[in-house]
């Protein structure tokens, strides 16, 4: 099978050729339609985010097709980041398997979607809702679980603000428009063509990062991994208002006054994901109408595919297809 593999950190990927892989008891075999390009992918690229050995297969939001199945009607199956926990630690026991310290990621820990073939847990796949394509279900299985994940921190807020606007925002609009809440989407200062997108799915309002929203945030999510958008959220909440980081990396948070916090605002971080989580937001995305907007690449363009998304150069998500 072709695969385009991670060597090492701040090398582009590699198109390699290897074996299909054997599946162990309780692992399915999936033949690959679609694997999402993810922000954490560049984390992993930078070395940001560490992969512990590499080489690797990149590739975390994974459609495909199940091998040992009837060839006439195969299972799709989708495959999250989280690939496996322990079931035994203090968290799994209290539904918090996201926070399982043995925990095991995929295309980090295990290899992922960047490849003709994937090997996965069958207890962490996820069925795929029929509505949608290949292409436009690889984003919920990161982009819109974490998203999600994120919103539920976020409870009742009606005047959301979501500070960067790509694959988690875009489909977490949709989902905020259905529930009947106010979007206020973030961009990159001048970027009107984001803005013009994010007007188009439901936002009342549409800005730059360092702009002030018309009214105050009951809650805002920074999906940008720039600390220096903290501050500038904190001073768009209303009091009480929670903020949320949904990224697995940001950099550092600069000191920010006392006074932009007080008043019962809360700070805090999203970490990954429960396979509830992918549950809820899979049955809840056909409901709300949530459609995906992709940009498809070739399996042997990953490496553009990943030099557009740093760049910013497409709206929604990018999805490799082998």
């Amino acid at each position: 099978m072709r695969a385009m593999v991670f060597e090492g950190e701040g090398q582009p990927l590699r198109l390699v050729e290897r074996p299909v892989p054997e599946p162990e008891p309780g692992q399915l075999l999936i033949r690959v339609q679609a694997c999402g390009v993810c922000r954490t992918d560049l984390h992993l690229l930078d070395g940001e985010v560490q992969i512990a050995e590499p080489p690797r297969i990149l590739g975390h939001q994974i459609v495909g097709t199940v091998e040992s199945d009837d060839p006439v009607r195969p299972r799709r199956v989708g495959v999250p980041w989280l690939g496996w926990t322990d079931g035994e630690c203090a968290y799994c026991r209290s539904a918090r398997e996201n926070l399982c310290p043995n925990a095991r990621f995929t295309g980090r820990d295990i290899d992922g979607g960047y490849a003709e073939y994937a090997l996965a847990d069958e207890r962490y796949c996820f069925p795929i809702p029929e509505s949608y394509s290949n292409e436009q279900a690889a984003p919920l299985l990161c982009a819109g679980f974490i998203g999600y994940r994120a919103l539920r921190m976020c409870g009742e807020a009606q005047r959301v603000g979501l500070y960067g606007f790509g694959a988690s925002a875009h489909i977490l609009a949709q989902v905020c428009r259905w529930q009947g809440r106010s979007v206020f989407a973030f961009t990159r200062a001048g970027d009107e063509a984001t803005q013009a997108f994010a007007r188009e799915l439901g936002a009342v309002w549409a800005g730059g990062s360092g702009e002030r929203p018309p009214e105050p945030l009951d809650a805002a999510i920074v999906f940008a991994p720039v600390g220096s958008l903290v501050p500038l959220a904190l001073r768009a909440l209303a009091p009480g208002g929670t903020l949320v980081c949904g990224g697995i990396f940001m950099s550092d948070i600069p000191s920010f006054p006392y006074s932009i916090l007080w008043q019962e605002r809360a700070v805090r971080s999203v970490a990954n994901l429960t396979r509830a989580d992918g549950r809820e937001l899979l049955e809840l995305a056909p409901r709300a109408g949530v459609r995906t907007h992709v940009t498809t690449y070739p399996l042997d363009r990953a490496n553009e595919a990943l030099a557009d998304l740093r760049a910013g150069r497409f709206t929604g998500a990018a999805v490799l297809v082998p």
